[in-house]
């Protein structure tokens, strides 16, 4: 029974090449690059290119979009710091004119090949 009991234990060291750690620097500054130029498009002008309608504001059965403008708001490629593979990465904020409520302010997640870019 004080067999069972007893259990060795065994300690390992591992060391790690700072060389690799470099490379990985050097990688993830590359496609940080790029990471930030998506992110520097928060805050500017985007128009709706495509024939695009969504069904998520409140009390209202359809908003039609299709050339409708709007300000992107965040990008939300990257979560932590590491980008994800997110379908709809922009979200864009917009003000519309509905009949009977006046202006209404809602969010759209879109994609890049729905937006085109305002100066």
């Amino acid at each position: 029974m004080e067999s069972r009991l007893r259990a060795r234990r065994m300690v390992s060291c591992q060391s790690v090449s700072t060389a690799s750690l470099d490379n990985d620097e050097k990688d993830a500054t590359v496609s940080g690059s790029a990471e930030a130029d998506e992110e520097a498009k928060v805050g500017a002008k985007v128009k709706v290119k495509v024939q695009l309608k969504v069904y998520h504001v409140p009390r209202v059965p359809e908003v039609d979009l299709t050339g409708v403008e709007g300000v992107i708001k965040q990008y939300v490629g990257i979560w932590k710091g590491k980008p994800i593979s997110a379908n709809l990465p922009y979200k864009v904020e917009f003000v519309k004119e509905i009949e009977g409520r006046g202006p209404v302010k809602f969010f759209a997640h879109l994609k890049d090949e729905e937006l085109e870019f305002l100066d």
